[in-house]
């Protein structure tokens, strides 16, 4: 018994304050709060700081430091992932127990567990939205070589990202980071979510007294499907001739479209023969546009939080007319500093404490835009901003 060996990353708590002799379920501490969570294997607790909130996780010593490892290398490559804090070892047990490690995670703002989107009554008109992102999410992670091997509705969370979801891994403890994933790994990993997410289906169906037959077993396959379709998309190859080079950037653009970094573009003789080329872009992660929007203002967004907050700079650099990079630049701190920070004051004054002020101020954009386009006009901030209030701060709308 006695203190545990912690190692933990900046800009966090050193959590020594923890009743650290005892298995973390018999914890009754004043820091303590509680979470909707999915089903884990494992002890969950969440405990609360000056920093923020913390998501701690108990498992046996090599599997502990195994995942503090595997997000911490993750969180360097792609956004959607819990962002790992420190690996407790305590070493007076046997390191094969359960609570032998712990790991500490930062808790997902605005983030709920994708069992609770799948069988509440929302599903219906988000399913789309839903399979889509945890579709993407599978290729971001084997895109950056990481075979999860325990995919499942629990290990999965969402956040609304502008008119979109945004699905979140928050459970590495199975999983393998290699340099690239073969179509033999990326099959199976595939095929384990399909299982596990048949068996929370049913498990679904089972707390909620419904016959299993009725579940939508199929679910999986249908992410599945919309996995491989945007795969393919992502590994398409063009082949051009010598008057088509502006095709690489038309390729380009549509990876940026669809959210996705282009790192290296490689040439190659095309095998047929004559004076064609084969095109082959390395897709990065899936953050285009947030770290455009970070690197222009060093605001933080998901992505389609910040590809709607761009057309807003956009919008602005327009109107004041910014051409030169120089006249961008000051352009995006103007726009920052005269309406980005002052909406932003104004939304955390009108909504809840924990409300997300980033989503908000993507619900604002699209109300102006929908009183815009009724209206036919250019809709000021301040009268658009009324009007969102006087509705009740609306959303977007959501369609099958």
């Amino acid at each position: 018994m006695g203190t545990p060996k912690l190692h933990i990353r900046p800009g966090n708590p050193d959590f020594l304050d923890l009743d650290w002799d005892r298995p973390i379920d018999d914890w009754d501490h004043e820091r303590l709060v509680t979470i909707p969570t999915g089903i884990h294997r494992h002890p969950v607790q969440f405990v609360a700081y000056t920093e923020g909130l913390y998501a701690i996780k108990e498992l046996p010593r090599d599997l502990a430091y195994h995942e503090f490892e595997t997000l911490r290398r993750l969180s360097t490559r792609i956004r959607p992932v819990a962002r790992p804090v420190g690996v407790v070892d305590r070493h007076w047990l046997d390191g094969s127990i359960e609570g032998a490690g712990a790991v500490i995670t930062r808790y997902v703002d605005h983030a709920f567990p994708y069992r609770e989107l799948v069988q509440g009554s929302g599903f219906g008109a988000r399913r789309n939205q839903m399979l889509d992102a945890f579709a993407g999410l599978l290729v971001q992670l084997h895109l950056t070589g990481c075979f999860w091997g325990d995919c499942s509705l629990s290990n999965v969370l969402y956040r609304y990202d502008a008119n979109q979801i945004e699905a979140i891994m928050i459970d590495a403890e199975t999983s393998r980071l290699y340099e690239t994933m073969t179509a033999g790994q990326r099959r199976e990993d595939i095929e384990i979510m399909i299982m596990n997410v048949a068996g929370g289906m049913a498990d679904i169906a089972a707390s909620q007294g419904t016959e299993v037959d009725d579940a939508d077993l199929n679910l999986g396959e249908d992410v599945a499907e919309r996995y491989a379709a945007l795969w393919t998309e992502l590994q398409h190859d063009i082949v051009i001739g010598p008057d088509e080079r502006y095709r690489i950037g038309e390729r380009i653009g549509r990876l940026n479209d669809l959210g996705f970094d282009a790192e290296d573009v490689d040439l190659t003789p095309d095998p047929s023969g004559g004076d064609r080329v084969v095109v082959k872009i390395a897709v990065g992660g899936r953050n285009f546009h947030s770290n455009r929007l970070r690197e222009l203002t060093r605001i933080e967004a998901s992505e389609n939080q910040a590809r709607q907050i761009l057309s807003d700079l956009q919008y602005h650099e327009a109107r004041l007319g910014s051409t030169s990079a120089t006249g961008k630049a000051i352009a995006a701190i103007r726009w920052r500093v005269d309406v980005f920070e002052p909406l932003m004051l104004r939304l955390a004054e009108t909504r809840e404490g924990e409300a997300d002020l980033v989503q908000a101020y993507c619900d604002f954009l699209h109300h102006r835009f929908i009183l815009a386009r009724r209206q036919e006009r250019d809709v000021p901030n301040d009268e658009a901003f009324q009007s969102w209030i006087d509705h009740g701060h609306p959303g977007y709308e959501v369609e099958d």
